[in-house]
This record gives C-alpha cells, sequence and structure tokens, in this order.
C-alpha cells in the first residue's frame, strides 16, 4: 500500500500574516474553500492575532463564518494568548468556529520576548489557560517555533525542545509542531530532534504526531521535510508559494523568510511514491489563485514548471 503524508495547507493565516496586500475577506474565503476543493483535510484559515499587530488576520470571524464547511476538513486558527482562545470560543458558539486550535511557545527567551511581549514562564502559563479555556472543544495543537535554531540566540538546546513537546502533550494536545522558523534546521539536525522527540514523547502519549514545520530561508526546506519523512514523520505545514513567516510588522532574519512551498513538496512527495490525498491539477488551480490573490508570482518553481512524473499514479496503472 502506499505510505500517506498529510499536509496542512497555511497560507491563509502563515502566509497572509506576512503580506502587507490587503486580501479582501471574501478571496480569502474563496482561497481556502479551493484548498479544501484540492483535498486538504487540513487548512490553516486564520489566526485570532490582535487587529493592529497582525492587520491582515483582522477579520478572522468573518473568515470562519463564510467558510464553506466539507466533511473531512477541519480548520485551524492560531491563538497567541487566552484572549484569542476566547474569541474561538464565542465563534465556536456561534456556529461557526473553528475545528483546529494552535497554541504557541517558543523555544528562546529572545524569541518569545521579541515575538510574544512576554516570557516563557508567564506564555507556559499562558498556554496553561488556553488549553482550560478551550475544555475539550477543538483539536489542539501544540507549537514549538524557533526548534531548531534561534536568530537572536542562535543555537537552541534540543532538549528544551523536548522538554516543550512534553509539556504540551501533558496538556493533552492532539499534534505537537516543531518550528523551523528562519530556517536554521539541516537535515541532520532534523532527524536528531525527530528522534529525540518521538522517543520522549511515546513515554508520555503513544502515537501522538509530531508536524514538521520548515521555512525555507536557506534554501533547504524541502531537504528537510525529506529528513523529517526518514524519521518517520507523516505530518506537515507548508505554504502555497511559499509565501510566510513571522507578521509583516515584526522584523527579524534576512532573505526569504517564508514555508516550504506546498506546490514543491506535494510534487516531491508525490513522486517519490507517497499518498498526500490531494487531487494535483486542483493544487495548481489554488496555486494560480494564489498568485493572483497578492497579485504577483510567487515563489514555487512547481508553479513555473508543472509536476512530474507522480509515481503512485503509475502504480495504479500498473
Amino acid at each position: 500500500m502506499t505510505d500517506r503524508v498529510t499536509i496542512c495547507e497555511c497560507f491563509a493565516r502563515d502566509g497572509l500574516q506576512h503580506e502587507e496586500t490587503d486580501v479582501p475577506t471574501d478571496v480569502k474565503i474563496g482561497l481556502v474553500g479551493a484548498f479544501a476543493e484540492a483535498g486538504f483535510t487540513r487548512v490553516e484559515a486564520t489566526g485570532y492575532s490582535h487587529p493592529e499587530r497582525v492587520p491582515a488576520l483582522r477579520d478572522a470571524s468573518a473568515v470562519l463564518a463564510g467558510l464553506p464547511r466539507p466533511r473531512g476538513v477541519a480548520y485551524k486558527a492560531t491563538c497567541p494568548n487566552p484572549r484569542a482562545v476566547q474569541r474561538a470560543v464565542a465563534d465556536l458558539d456561534a456556529g461557526h468556529g473553528a475545528d483546529e486550535l494552535s497554541l504557541l511557545v517558543s523555544a528562546t527567551e529572545s524569541h518569545t520576548e521579541r515575538n510574544m511581549r512576554t516570557t516563557r514562564e508567564r506564555q507556559w502559563a499562558a498556554v496553561a489557560e488556553m488549553a482550560r479555556l478551550a475544555a475539550g472543544r477543538f483539536r489542539l495543537v501544540g507549537v514549538v517555533s524557533v526548534a531548531f535554531g534561534c536568530p537572536f540566540e542562535g543555537r537552541v538546546d534540543p532538549g528544551v525542545v523536548v522538554e516543550d513537546a512534553a509539556r504540551f502533550a501533558e496538556l493533552g494536545v492532539d499534534m505537537v509542531t516543531l518550528g523551523d522558523t528562519t530556517g536554521l534546521a539541516t537535515p541532520s539536525t532534523v532527524k536528531d530532534m525527530f528522534r529525540r522527540i518521538t522517543s520522549a514523547l511515546s513515554s508520555e502519549r503513544s502515537g501522538l504526531p509530531v508536524v514538521a514545520h520548515f521555512h525555507n530561508t536557506r534554501g533547504s526546506g524541502l531537504a528537510n521535510c525529506v529528513a523529517a519523512l526518514e524519521a518517520g514523520c507523516r505530518d506537515f505545514d507548508s505554504s502555497f508559494g511559499g509565501v510566510g513567516g513571522h507578521p509583516a510588522r515584526i522584523r527579524y532574519g534576512g532573505g526569504l523568510t517564508g514555508n516550504v512551498c506546498t506546490e514543491d513538496l506535494v510534487n516531491l512527495l508525490e513522486s517519490e511514491g507517497l499518498d498526500t490525498g490531494l487531487d494535483l491539477d486542483r493544487v495548481m488551480a489554488a496555486s494560480r489563485r494564489c498568485e493572483e490573490a497578492l497579485g504577483r508570482p510567487l515563489h514555487s518553481m512547481v508553479a513555473r514548471a508543472g509536476f512530474g512524473p507522480v509515481r503512485r499514479k503509475e502504480f495504479q496503472d500498473v
């Protein structure tokens, strides 16, 4: 049987938070609908950030209210603080909430201060409160940012990341995401980290999925995805056109801070015989819609060259 992987499409949140272009709410809704039609079963639809800090996401509730709700598709919203979870609960009570919530910590004090304006100790207290407020009504995703390196402190102790993942598991999250926030990971550090995390979580929550969230800042994003795959990872985050990163008003790191390109990741995985569950024609159609929404060509190689041979379909034809 073909090995199955799941990709969470992050253009509408992690992608658009980095953009200065004001994308209208109805366009966002159409894009997320196109992602669902292409077969993505997890879509990061928006985030409950402060509208002044991340104005691109100020319409979070309106986006969620307008989304189609096909069976089998889970919409995720990112929550940086307890107030964000309260907003998520209010939307859920109103009948148009998210299915998943991301809860965020950073592996270093410097990034926590710059990105979240708090300390790690206070952020972990906030995360515990967020889990309490969610009250089992959402699927929870614990996210560890700068897990492979920090733009301010450099090397990150893998032991800290392992401890953070274990703390999330103790709080009852359903998935843990490791974020390479400014593209400092390498294949060897990725393999080491995923093996450490898998070993540590086996005693906490056997089978808890660990998600690979790589940025392509230094051109190693796809290589790191392969390394995670070889270490047993089967859940990935990516963004159409490779857009995304930190909020546009928060500046750190140089070059392209964006995510791994969804189009390129899909091509790699499918060409290696893995099943993403995606309709490739609709993936390319969604890619074009993302470029139209931002009014420029984006960074995907596959968006220009097209998909290569797809081994899974070749096997099915034999």
